[in-house]
């Protein structure tokens, strides 16, 4: 009997809209930190990771699930690039690295992946899959309040105990879930730890009642304030090089989605399809003025751990987002899930991620 549910597999829409939550709300807290650390607008990185995601879909003919939503790669250079030459014209260089990112794909098109087999043999593939879950748990612990030299402003009125107490609470669950939980509800244990992370969050506090009167006061329907590039020479010198950092990193993450799946995604739909479908969502991105794009490690790790691969769950993903982009109290709903949540949630997923690197080390007998 099949444990699991293959790339191009369509499900009952009651079943596939919980799955697509499940994996908007995996990614919904790092999509929106980023343009809130940067000066942005939230919905408009919900928006354009929506539409992002559709096009990558569309360039890598629906074979390759993933998720694409906000770099954090590119928060100094936006941040530097932004004070310097001001936000609009921050955004040429966010299309300058989306530039970037077609091209390399125009190469890989020509010149094809044979030679990413020898730079890349499977002790790289594993020991980059490892560090891009382990290089995440940094982040996961600070998200979870279990760094005492790691402050944000809405630690600084929660007793760190109640902090903790909702991070250990997603994350029990989550493994629990992962570990128990039978039929559907095996399927979207992310998403129930995180509303039960939620509802926590209210209980002790952490969420505030200035934020429940933000999501009743927000307008049912807001227009994303949209922005427009200005070509700026200076702020694309500055901000392309990032884009051959997350290179690296996507190339990573399609590997690990490679050991996840059981499938090889560099040889169909190939790896120039899926950096061209990230380099026209960072494109897009730019234009409408959004943070600049990548794949998502997170929904790589739910994933992993629901054993769903569709495609059209991530298609569903992508269509609430853009969808809630324009409703006010939703949008404001999900602008408001608490950094504990999400960072009990991140350690479950980050250390799927290192773990399927471990894993390529032992299916490929690796000795070291």
């Amino acid at each position: 009997m099949k444990k699991y549910v293959d790339v191009n597999e369509k499900l009952p829409i009651l079943k596939t809209i919980p799955l697509s939550f499940q994996h908007l709300f995996a990614m919904v807290g790092a999509t929106i930190l980023v343009p809130m650390l940067t000066g942005m607008s939230p919905s408009i990185a919900l928006f354009g990771s929506g539409v992002g995601t559709l096009l990558y879909v569309l360039c890598t003919k629906a074979k390759l699930p993933a998720y694409i939503g906000s770099s954090f790669a590119f928060i100094g250079p936006m941040t530097v690039a932004s004070s310097a030459y001001g936000p609009n014209a921050m955004l040429s260089g966010i299309i300058a690295a989306g530039l970037i990112y077609i091209l390399v794909a125009a190469i890989i098109s020509f010149t094809g992946t044979d030679w990413l087999n020898k730079v890349l043999p499977p002790i790289v593939v594993g020991s980059v899959v490892i560090v891009i879950g382990l290089g995440l748990a940094g982040v996961a612990i600070n998200w979870a309040g279990l760094n005492s030299n790691f402050m944000v402003d809405s630690m600084q009125s929660v007793p760190r105990w109640a902090w903790i107490t909702v991070s250990i609470i997603t994350l029990g669950i989550g493994i629990l879930g992962t570990m128990y939980f039978k039929g559907f509800l095996g399927v979207i244990p992310i998403l129930i730890a995180m509303i039960c992370g939620y509802i926590s969050a209210l209980a002790l506090g952490v969420i505030s009642q200035e934020t429940l009167t933000q999501i009743a006061s927000a307008p049912l329907f807001q227009l994303p304030p949209f922005m427009k590039p200005e070509f700026n020479i200076n702020a694309m010198i500055l901000m392309a090089p990032v884009a051959f950092v997350t290179l690296a990193e996507h190339i990573g993450h399609v590997y690990v989605t490679n050991n996840v799946v059981g499938k090889d995604f560099t040889k169909d739909p190939g790896l120039h399809r899926s950096i061209l479908g990230d380099g026209v969502a960072t494109l897009l991105a730019g234009f409408i003025g959004g943070p600049p794009n990548t794949t998502y490690g997170e929904n790589i790790g739910v994933m992993a751990i629901t054993k769903v691969y569709s495609v059209w769950v991530i298609i569903g993903a992508a269509i609430i987002a853009i969808i809630l982009s324009f409703i006010g109290p939703v949008a404001t709903l999900i602008a408001t899930i608490p950094m504990p949540v999400m960072g009990g949630v991140s350690i479950l997923l980050f250390g799927i991620i290192a773990s399927s690197g471990f894993r390529v080390f032992v299916e490929d007998k690796i000795d070291f």
